[in-house]
């Protein structure tokens, strides 16, 4: 059965936001019909790339009537608000992670979501990504029997400006938030939280406060232990590694290379290009699969889209560690 490609309307024209519509643009089942920032400029060169009407407003999206769906890509304090937005009119949305940094705000906003019975989709998009999708899938299958141990590392190749981690809510909250939704991907009973941080080399995280360095321990209701590596600096580029570790084997993902050739010499053997050096490059798959699985949802369809309550899920995690790792004490959790 074939439908009209859903009328998208995208809230906020930075970075990702720019992904997003080139990827709206792209999908034969999607069409961009609002652009809206309040600096209007951005709005309009999206609109003029990929079409659709700017505007500086976001409530014309909600109140347009040419909108069946809704991306929001606008900083973080901004998402509560619109996501109660898109649930009143009723308007499936597709949020760009965290939901907020204060977990009371995402708490209060909770059971309107629940009772809504509103699509609402959070952009943790590395459940994407098709190697850790593929990993997942044969561990559910039983492919190295019960999952034990998972490690995930996730370094940036380098820190952000220091005004940015001013407002970032810290490297918990702001960067391992993603990886610990991929440890709940795997393993959604998570019950404990350890973490060490430090500050070893970013005079921005010295100046906030924060971490550059970060090590998280996550036990799950089974008893399996997830190993979190996180570092917002990498020489070798952007250092994006899982394994998963049961009695029966273990698999693994590695970093993608710029390049599939090498080069063996005289002095050196196998010999490769760098790894790729960018997120939007490594996980522009995952971008692509994501909002596919969200038009799905919104036309209530199946999906494999991340809930609300995943969202919350990260975030309550995320609380949880930088509480030990200030406190220096493990931390019970209950996702519930």
């Amino acid at each position: 059965m074939s439908h009209a490609p859903l009328r998208f309307g995208l809230i906020g024209t930075g970075r990702i936001g720019q992904v997003h519509a080139e990827n709206i643009a792209a999908n034969p089942d999607a069409v961009l019909t609002r652009v809206a920032d309040p600096f209007i400029d951005g709005a309009r060169r999206v609109a003029e790339r990929v079409g659709g009407q700017a505007t500086e407003d976001s409530d014309e999206i909600f109140s347009s009537g040419d909108v069946d769906a809704v991306l929001i890509a606008s900083p973080t304090p901004t998402h509560v608000d619109l996501i109660e937005k898109a649930v009143d009119a009723g308007i499936p949305v597709l949020c760009e992670k965290p939901i907020d940094l204060d977990i009371a705000r995402v708490e209060a906003l909770r059971p309107k979501v629940a009772a809504a019975g509103v699509p609402v989709a959070l952009g943790f998009n590395r459940r994407f990504d098709p190697a850790f999708a593929e990993v997942r899938e044969r561990v559910a299958a039983g492919e190295i029997g019960e999952l034990e141990q998972l490690t995930i590392v996730s370094r940036d190749p380098a820190a952000p400006p220091a005004a940015y981690i001013g407002v970032s809510g810290g490297i918990f909250r702001d960067m391992t938030i993603h990886d610990f939704d991929m440890a709940r991907f795997f393993l959604p009973d998570i019950v404990e939280v350890s973490a060490v941080g430090s500050t070893t080399f970013d005079p921005g995280a010295r100046e906030h406060g924060d971490f550059d360095t970060a090590v998280v321990t996550l036990r799950a209701a089974s008893g399996a232990v997830v190993t979190i590596i996180n570092s917002r600096h990498s020489a070798v580029g952007y250092d994006q590694r899982l394994e998963a570790f049961g009695g029966k084997g273990s698999l693994q993902v590695a970093n993608r290379a710029t390049s599939l050739v090498s080069l063996s010499t005289a002095t050196q053997t196998e010999a490769r290009s760098p790894y790729e050096d960018f997120f939007l490059q490594r996980y522009a798959e995952a971008y692509a699969e994501e909002l596919r699985a969200f038009v799905s949802l919104a036309r209530g369809g199946a999906s494999t889209s991340p809930t609300f309550d995943d969202g919350r899920a990260a975030l309550l995690l995320a609380d949880a560690a930088q509480r030990s790792a200030v406190e220096r004490v493990a931390v019970a959790v209950a996702l519930d």
